[in-house]
């Protein structure tokens, strides 16, 4: 006779492990506070889901069915998840929140298996993990080039913009990712002569970068520099309000050109549901993720070699994010040289 188990009490003691260092990644490294918010934010859907739609959630130990009760969880499993996927995207989320969510909830389908020796019959590869490309959008090498050097500009800024602008350039020289930059201090900055290094290791992937700055990067250290070593470079600033400022200044610097905005859900394309009232610009969608992708895209449409941006930017040979810089890169080459081939082709 099937016994089933609660799911939410096993899910967070799924996330306590997690906390508590009990279960670690595979190379025996705790796993990052990011990745325990991500558990949390889908603990806390499944809540609202089973509350919502009514649905028990619970789980049976496989090795104890017969095969007509084995049938029956199999069937449960496979209605949990076109229900479950169904509220998410009702609920306005798209392909990759949605499949971020049933990672981890395969994720917790494994800990039951390998960690506390539940048996979960392997349901979790029934559940599809589907996942979109969303276009990337980095600034041109003329844009960065305007929030660089345009002293006009910068003088019409408040001061808080200015240090955003300031981090935001940095951000777009380096290919640092946000939580990176926050935690520069001085000994991540080297002197050679008349050169200068940033140094450090990144804290997403572990990888080590040793990057030459520019004058222009390097007045930004200067003007940011803290008096004692363990100081930090840039003082913190939430997200949230990081991006709003960004916004800001995109708009102030007039990097307003309509942009086409759309997402999948369940590999249909989606345009937003309020886009027919409004028109998104570029400068709506300027974030913080734009001054990794920028630093990246940059150097590759500036001609360096591939094998070095990766280098700097710590990808895999293999990388499929890369890959789509590698492309984003190629497109943006192939406009420039359609303008030269228009003038070539016409003779006054």
């Amino acid at each position: 006779m099937k016994k089933p188990t609660p799911i939410i009490p096993l899910f967070k003691k799924f996330i306590k492990d997690t906390e508590t260092g009990k279960r670690l990644k595979k190379n025996g490294e705790k796993i990052k506070e990011g990745s325990i918010d991500n558990y949390k934010y889908v603990l806390n859907n499944l809540t609202k889901f089973s509350i919502e739609t009514g649905l028990e959630l619970r789980i049976c130990n496989a090795s104890k069915l017969n095969k007509r009760e084995y049938t029956s969880e199999k069937n449960y499993w496979k209605k949990f998840y076109k229900n479950y996927t169904s509220y998410l995207y009702k609920n306005g989320c798209y392909d990759n929140y949605v499949g971020n969510n049933i990672k981890i909830i395969r994720t917790f389908f494994n800990y039951l298996k390998n960690d506390i020796d539940f048996q979960t019959g392997d349901f979790q590869r029934l559940f599809y993990v589907r996942n979109e490309e969303i276009e990337i959008l980095v600034l041109s090498p003329e844009q960065l080039k305007f929030l660089i050097h345009n002293k006009g500009f910068e003088e019409g800024l408040t001061s808080s913009l200015k240090r955003i602008k300031d981090i935001f350039v940095f951000g777009c020289t380096t290919g640092l990712r946000f939580s990176d930059i926050f935690l520069l201090t001085n000994k991540n900055f080297e002197q050679q002569k008349d050169d200068w290094y940033l140094k450090l290791k990144s804290k997403k992937t572990k990888t080590f970068s040793y990057i030459k700055l520019p004058d222009y990067a390097i007045s930004i250290y200067q003007k940011a520099k803290p008096k004692t070593n363990n100081g930090l470079v840039f003082k913190k600033i939430a997200l949230i309000n990081f991006n709003k400022h960004l916004k800001s200044i995109g708009e102030k610097a007039n990097f307003t050109a309509p942009i086409e905005f759309s997402r999948e859900k369940q590999g249909f394309t989606k345009n937003n549901k309020s886009s027919a009232k409004i028109q998104y610009r570029f400068c709506d969608k300027m974030s913080s993720h734009m001054m990794r992708r920028t630093a990246i895209t940059t150097l590759l449409i500036l001609g360096m070699p591939e094998h070095l941006v990766r280098k700097i930017s710590g990808h895999s040979y293999n990388s499929n994010s890369f890959n789509r810089y590698v492309h984003y890169a190629q497109s943006y080459m192939d406009k420039e040289i359609e303008k030269v081939h228009v003038k070539l082709e016409t003779y006054d």
